[in-house]
């Protein structure tokens, strides 16, 4: 198994009421590729982290294997939700990809 982190800011311009809406859409849409995106396991959406973290949102999934973090990369419905739901909206993009030992 291959767990792959990736964790955001929102843009500066985002307002903070906007955000709990943002973040549900980007939950709901995220989670739906699950079925869909070859590989792809689970989806987690990470919304309320705590105060020592340095992102606001997250993005945790586990894929059945490290080429699957490439399929989920390239797919079409992966990247329509990015496109659509996740792109417009964050930046400072951070990214980690591991198989437990």
């Amino acid at each position: 198994m291959v767990y792959h982190i990736v964790m955001w800011n929102f843009k500066k311009d985002i307002p903070k009421e906007q955000k709990p809406e943002l973040m549900a859409s980007m939950a709901e849409h995220l989670k739906s590729l699950v079925g869909k995106v070859p590989g792809l396991l689970t989806v987690d959406f990470v919304a309320e982290p705590i105060s020592s973290s340095t992102h606001e949102i997250a993005l945790v999934t586990t894929m059945e294997k490290a080429e699957d973090v490439a399929v989920y990369g390239s797919h079409p419905a992966h990247v329509a939700v990015a496109d659509t739901y996740v792109r417009p909206y964050v930046c400072d993009r951070a990214c980690l990809d591991y198989e437990p030992r």
